[in-house]
């Protein structure tokens, strides 16, 4: 299983975070994990250390520069922006599929099923965010004018389809793009607007649940998506927005503690790893 990250310096107890949890509740036997970074990490030797004692193997993948040359780079769209839009320009060629995540969800069942998602017709799977009501989904497709695209997809969780990718996802496309538009989420919105009609769908309350949102799972489930059901059934939980839980000093969502303690055990291992 190819596993995708792109962190800084700041997200490296995250990271491992997320790797225990997929380790913990995955049945692959060999996990293959490339981090995207600008700079090489300062604890990049640890993270190696700490993969290594989890069976999987550490890829770090520095970012060319020259890539970004022809690129629209400002405050406001960063470098970073690009990275997981052209992950398959820096990723190694005999890299078929891979599954690109954010930091900030925590894998609490196996995710096997997804990544045997079949993408043979598509560039990407991803899920569209639930919500009561289609008005923000409506809004979007106006903005982005991609009204085939079946709603807007969540980025955080991206499973990838590298060999379809490298022939049709082109930097020059994307960099022109975001020269003439304006964007709210700068990677997202190119993903939805360039390339939603591509993108195969998945249940968000399986594999891109926001923590967030609770109340609204349970609505539209007429109570079925409870708590229990979620500890059972969902694979990826998505710690969305600003109140992250290794930030809160306090129980905040009804699954902060849940990630304090896979949090917890991550800081220990990096810890006894940095001894090895």
């Amino acid at each position: 299983m190819n596993l995708l990250f792109s962190i800084d310096d700041h997200y490296t107890t995250q990271l491992a975070t997320v790797l225990l949890s997929i380790k913990a509740n995955t049945t692959a036997r060999n996990f293959d994990v490339y981090v995207i970074q600008k700079q090489p990490l300062q604890q990049g030797d640890i993270l190696a250390a700490f993969c290594q004692r989890l069976g999987m193997t550490y890829h770090p993948v520095m970012v060319k520069n020259e890539m970004f040359k022809d690129a629209p780079v400002t405050d406001r769209y960063p470098t970073t922006i690009y990275y997981r839009l052209l992950a398959h320009k820096l990723l190694p060629a005999n890299l078929h599929k891979i599954l690109y995540l954010d930091a900030d969800v925590l894998c609490i069942n196996d995710l096997t099923r997804l990544y045997a998602t079949d993408l043979s017709d598509y560039l990407y799977a991803s899920a569209i965010h639930t919500g009561l009501t289609n008005t923000t989904e409506v809004i979007n497709k106006i903005r982005l004018q991609n009204f085939d695209a079946d709603g807007y997809y969540n980025s955080g969780v991206l499973l990838m389809n590298l060999d379809a990718i490298r022939q049709r996802v082109q930097p020059n496309v994307i960099f022109d793009y975001i020269r003439n538009h304006v964007l709210f989420l700068p990677d997202q919105d190119v993903l939805n607007a360039l390339y939603g009609r591509n993108i195969k769908s998945v249940p968000d309350e399986l594999y891109n649940y926001d923590t967030r949102k609770g109340q609204i799972y349970e609505t539209i489930s007429f109570g079925e998506w409870t708590t229990d059901w979620v500890i059972k059934n969902t694979v990826i939980l998505h710690y969305c927005g600003r109140d992250k839980p290794w930030l809160v000093k306090k129980n905040s969502g009804r699954y902060t503690a849940l990630y304090k303690h896979y949090y917890h055990v991550a800081q220990r291992l990096l810890k006894t790893s940095q001894q090895l």
